[in-house]
Protein backbone atom coordinates (compact mmCIF):
# COMPACT_ATOMS: atom_id res chain seq x y z
CA UNK A 1 0.00 0.00 0.00
CA UNK A 2 1.28 3.47 -0.93
CA UNK A 3 1.15 5.26 2.42
CA UNK A 4 2.37 8.57 1.00
CA UNK A 5 -0.45 8.53 -1.55
CA UNK A 6 -2.98 7.77 1.20
CA UNK A 7 -1.57 10.57 3.34
CA UNK A 8 -1.89 13.01 0.44
CA UNK A 9 -5.49 11.96 -0.26
CA UNK A 10 -6.44 12.32 3.40
CA UNK A 11 -5.05 15.86 3.41
CA UNK A 12 -7.48 16.68 0.58
CA UNK A 13 -10.62 15.62 2.46
CA UNK A 14 -12.98 18.54 2.99
CA UNK A 15 -12.06 20.34 6.20
CA UNK A 16 -8.67 18.66 6.58
CA UNK A 17 -5.65 20.95 6.62
CA UNK A 18 -2.88 18.41 7.19
CA UNK A 19 -2.37 14.70 7.77
CA UNK A 20 0.50 12.46 8.83
CA UNK A 21 0.67 8.68 8.84
CA UNK A 22 2.96 6.80 11.23
CA UNK A 23 3.71 3.25 10.08
CA UNK A 24 5.81 0.33 11.22
CA UNK A 25 6.79 -2.60 9.03
CA UNK A 26 4.42 -1.36 6.36
CA UNK A 27 1.42 -1.29 8.72
CA UNK A 28 -0.44 1.84 9.79
CA UNK A 29 0.05 2.51 13.49
CA UNK A 30 -1.24 6.08 13.77
CA UNK A 31 -2.95 8.67 11.56
CA UNK A 32 -2.83 12.25 12.81
CA UNK A 33 -5.25 14.73 11.24
CA UNK A 34 -5.44 18.51 11.64
CA UNK A 35 -8.92 19.70 10.65
CA UNK A 36 -11.29 22.62 10.73
CA UNK A 37 -14.46 22.60 12.81
CA UNK A 38 -16.87 22.39 9.87
CA UNK A 39 -17.82 18.80 10.73
CA UNK A 40 -17.70 16.51 13.81
CA UNK A 41 -14.41 14.74 14.51
CA UNK A 42 -16.18 11.37 14.22
CA UNK A 43 -17.22 12.28 10.67
CA UNK A 44 -13.60 13.12 9.79
CA UNK A 45 -12.58 9.68 11.04
CA UNK A 46 -15.32 8.03 8.95
CA UNK A 47 -14.18 10.01 5.91
CA UNK A 48 -10.63 8.73 6.40
CA UNK A 49 -11.92 5.16 6.68
CA UNK A 50 -14.17 5.47 3.61
CA UNK A 51 -11.44 7.05 1.50
CA UNK A 52 -8.92 4.33 2.38
CA UNK A 53 -11.41 1.56 1.65
CA UNK A 54 -12.69 3.06 -1.61
CA UNK A 55 -9.35 4.09 -3.14
CA UNK A 56 -6.89 1.61 -1.64
CA UNK A 57 -9.00 -1.32 -0.46
CA UNK A 58 -7.52 -0.95 3.01
CA UNK A 59 -9.62 -1.05 6.19
CA UNK A 60 -8.48 1.36 8.88
CA UNK A 61 -9.29 0.88 12.55
CA UNK A 62 -10.93 4.07 13.82
CA UNK A 63 -8.82 3.83 16.99
CA UNK A 64 -5.61 4.66 15.09
CA UNK A 65 -7.05 7.95 13.74
CA UNK A 66 -6.62 11.01 15.96
CA UNK A 67 -8.21 14.32 14.97
CA UNK A 68 -7.26 17.78 16.23
CA UNK A 69 -9.69 20.53 15.28
CA UNK A 70 -8.90 24.25 15.33
CA UNK A 71 -10.98 27.31 14.55
CA UNK A 72 -10.45 29.01 11.21
CA UNK A 73 -8.90 31.99 13.00
CA UNK A 74 -6.25 29.68 14.46
CA UNK A 75 -5.55 27.95 11.15
CA UNK A 76 -5.28 31.11 9.10
CA UNK A 77 -6.57 31.66 5.56
CA UNK A 78 -3.50 30.71 3.52
CA UNK A 79 -3.95 30.23 -0.20
CA UNK A 80 -7.05 28.03 0.05
CA UNK A 81 -10.38 29.69 -0.76
CA UNK A 82 -13.23 28.91 1.64
CA UNK A 83 -16.82 28.44 0.56
CA UNK A 84 -19.24 30.98 2.02
CA UNK A 85 -22.48 30.35 0.16
CA UNK A 86 -24.15 28.92 -2.93
CA UNK A 87 -27.29 30.68 -4.18
CA UNK A 88 -29.76 30.20 -7.01
CA UNK A 89 -32.38 32.50 -8.53
CA UNK A 90 -34.99 30.99 -10.85
CA UNK A 91 -36.73 33.00 -13.56
CA UNK A 92 -39.06 30.73 -15.46
CA UNK A 93 -36.92 28.38 -17.52
CA UNK A 94 -33.70 30.23 -16.66
CA UNK A 95 -31.49 29.98 -13.60
CA UNK A 96 -28.73 32.17 -12.18
CA UNK A 97 -26.31 30.47 -9.79
CA UNK A 98 -23.96 32.40 -7.51
CA UNK A 99 -20.98 31.10 -5.52
CA UNK A 100 -19.25 33.23 -2.87
CA UNK A 101 -15.73 32.43 -1.71
CA UNK A 102 -13.54 33.97 0.99
CA UNK A 103 -9.90 34.11 0.00
CA UNK A 104 -7.20 35.88 2.03
CA UNK A 105 -9.73 38.15 3.76
CA UNK A 106 -11.48 39.06 0.51
CA UNK A 107 -14.84 37.86 -0.76
CA UNK A 108 -15.36 36.95 -4.41
CA UNK A 109 -18.76 36.08 -5.91
CA UNK A 110 -19.04 34.25 -9.22
CA UNK A 111 -22.13 34.02 -11.41
CA UNK A 112 -23.26 31.47 -14.01
CA UNK A 113 -26.50 31.59 -15.99
CA UNK A 114 -28.27 28.85 -17.93
CA UNK A 115 -31.29 26.61 -18.20
CA UNK A 116 -33.16 25.78 -15.01
CA UNK A 117 -32.49 22.05 -15.39
CA UNK A 118 -31.38 19.63 -12.68
CA UNK A 119 -29.08 17.87 -15.16
CA UNK A 120 -27.08 21.04 -15.86
CA UNK A 121 -27.09 22.53 -12.34
CA UNK A 122 -23.82 20.90 -11.15
CA UNK A 123 -21.95 22.29 -14.15
CA UNK A 124 -23.47 25.76 -13.62
CA UNK A 125 -22.29 25.69 -10.00
CA UNK A 126 -18.81 24.66 -11.16
CA UNK A 127 -18.78 27.51 -13.70
CA UNK A 128 -19.84 30.00 -11.03
CA UNK A 129 -17.02 28.74 -8.79
CA UNK A 130 -14.47 29.36 -11.53
CA UNK A 131 -16.00 32.80 -12.16
CA UNK A 132 -15.30 33.67 -8.52
CA UNK A 133 -11.74 32.33 -8.70
CA UNK A 134 -11.03 34.27 -11.94
CA UNK A 135 -11.54 37.54 -10.07
CA UNK A 136 -8.48 36.85 -7.91
CA UNK A 137 -5.95 35.28 -10.29
CA UNK A 138 -3.66 36.58 -13.02
CA UNK A 139 -5.60 37.84 -16.02
CA UNK A 140 -3.46 35.84 -18.44
CA UNK A 141 -4.72 32.58 -16.92
CA UNK A 142 -7.79 30.90 -18.43
CA UNK A 143 -9.97 28.43 -16.52
CA UNK A 144 -12.64 26.08 -17.86
CA UNK A 145 -14.78 23.21 -16.63
CA UNK A 146 -13.99 20.12 -18.68
CA UNK A 147 -16.47 17.85 -16.90
CA UNK A 148 -18.57 17.77 -13.75
CA UNK A 149 -20.08 14.49 -12.56
CA UNK A 150 -21.60 13.17 -9.32
CA UNK A 151 -21.24 9.36 -9.39
CA UNK A 152 -21.71 6.91 -6.52
CA UNK A 153 -18.56 5.44 -5.01
CA UNK A 154 -18.75 2.77 -2.35
CA UNK A 155 -22.37 3.60 -1.68
CA UNK A 156 -21.72 7.34 -1.32
CA UNK A 157 -22.15 10.15 -3.83
CA UNK A 158 -18.95 11.95 -4.83
CA UNK A 159 -18.64 15.18 -6.80
CA UNK A 160 -15.83 14.87 -9.37
CA UNK A 161 -14.62 17.93 -11.26
CA UNK A 162 -12.15 18.15 -14.12
CA UNK A 163 -10.79 21.65 -14.63
CA UNK A 164 -8.51 22.96 -17.38
CA UNK A 165 -5.97 25.66 -16.51
CA UNK A 166 -4.33 27.40 -19.48
CA UNK A 167 -1.45 29.87 -19.20
CA UNK A 168 0.84 31.26 -21.87
CA UNK A 169 3.16 28.28 -21.54
CA UNK A 170 1.07 25.33 -20.38
CA UNK A 171 -2.27 23.55 -20.45
CA UNK A 172 -3.04 21.49 -17.36
CA UNK A 173 -5.95 19.14 -16.71
CA UNK A 174 -6.71 18.85 -13.00
CA UNK A 175 -9.16 16.61 -11.16
CA UNK A 176 -10.74 17.21 -7.78
CA UNK A 177 -13.36 15.40 -5.74
CA UNK A 178 -15.48 15.82 -2.62
CA UNK A 179 -17.96 13.62 -0.83
CA UNK A 180 -21.57 14.86 -0.84
CA UNK A 181 -21.94 15.41 2.91
CA UNK A 182 -24.84 17.85 3.10
CA UNK A 183 -25.91 19.80 0.03
CA UNK A 184 -24.87 18.50 -3.38
CA UNK A 185 -24.16 22.06 -4.54
CA UNK A 186 -21.55 22.60 -1.83
CA UNK A 187 -19.82 19.35 -2.74
CA UNK A 188 -19.53 20.57 -6.34
CA UNK A 189 -17.79 23.76 -5.19
CA UNK A 190 -15.44 21.79 -2.95
CA UNK A 191 -14.57 19.44 -5.82
CA UNK A 192 -13.65 22.35 -8.10
CA UNK A 193 -11.53 23.94 -5.37
CA UNK A 194 -9.91 20.58 -4.65
CA UNK A 195 -8.80 20.43 -8.28
CA UNK A 196 -7.33 23.94 -8.13
CA UNK A 197 -5.88 24.15 -4.62
CA UNK A 198 -2.39 22.98 -5.53
CA UNK A 199 -1.95 25.50 -8.35
CA UNK A 200 -3.73 28.50 -6.83
CA UNK A 201 -0.68 29.89 -4.97
CA UNK A 202 1.06 30.35 -8.33
CA UNK A 203 -2.01 31.94 -9.94
CA UNK A 204 -2.99 34.41 -7.22
CA UNK A 205 -2.84 38.03 -8.30
CA UNK A 206 -0.48 40.29 -6.42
Amino acid sequence: MDLLALQEKISRIDGVEAARIVAGNGHIEEIHVLARRNKPAKQVVRDVQSLSQALFGEEIDRRVVSVVQLADSDLGTGFRPALIDVGEVLDGSRAEVSVSLRWQNEVFTGIAKGAAAMSTRPRQIAEATLDAVRQAIHRDTALAVSSMEIPALGGRKVAVAQVVVVTEATERHLIGCAYVEDEESRAVVRAVLDALNRVLPDLKSL
